[in-house]
């Protein structure tokens, strides 16, 4: 199969994007409203954006009714929010949270996902997350608003929690963390087979 997108008949390919670029992290990300509501949703299309300065991407591929999903609607009123990291001991409340929820309803009393205060930012933390990333708004780059297109949401890091249990010599030990990505349709995967790979040195 090749799919020609430089038709003007041009195919849906959602399901070829997020079904080859796998493993994708998550983001959990906790915002709150403008009217004091925490929210909190997971989205896989995530990664850093730049180092110096800190910065995360994290884009919302837009609903079929062209409406905001409530993390971009408070990030745009209140510019704060918490990237949870999710360990796979989050992973079933972190997919309950990604149900359709009314703007009205806090992810984490219907999840049941228990919170703590962050630091610097006034949404809530995931208490059990061991890494946490609190943001302030940076910039949203809107590449389209017609559905499915990408509103690319750029947060600047101005602080990050990283449990002792997850460190070993002051770096994050992959293997204590034991993230989980997203893959194609409903599959999810855990990274517990590791293998280490030295990078190359040419002389």
């Amino acid at each position: 199969m090749y799919i020609d997108l430089t038709t003007e008949d041009k195919p849906t390919v959602y399901s070829q994007l997020v079904g080859g670029i796998t493993p994708r992290p998550i983001a959990w990300v906790s915002t709150l409203s403008a009217d004091g509501i925490d929210n909190i949703a997971p989205y896989s299309f995530f990664t850093v954006a730049s180092v110096n300065p800190p910065v995360l991407s994290v884009t919302q591929v837009n609903p079929a009714d062209h409406k905001n999903k409530d993390t971009l609607n408070n990030l745009l009123a209140t510019k704060e929010c918490v990237i949870n990291i999710v360990s796979h001991q989050q992973v079933e409340q972190m997919n309950q949270s990604c149900a359709n929820y009314s703007h009205s309803v806090s992810e984490f009393e219907a999840a049941n996902i228990e919170s703590t205060a962050s630091k610097r930012v006034k949404p809530l933390s995931v208490k059990a997350s061991k890494v946490r990333y609190e943001c302030t708004l940076r910039e949203v780059i809107t590449i389209s608003e017609l559905p499915a297109g990408g509103q690319i949401m750029l947060l600047n890091v101005i602080g990050i929690y990283v449990a002792d249990s997850v460190l070993r010599d002051g770096y994050i030990d992959p293997q204590a963390l034991s993230t989980v990505g997203k893959m194609g349709g409903d599959y999810f995967v855990q990274t517990n087979d590791l293998f280490s790979l030295a990078r190359p040195i040419v002389k």
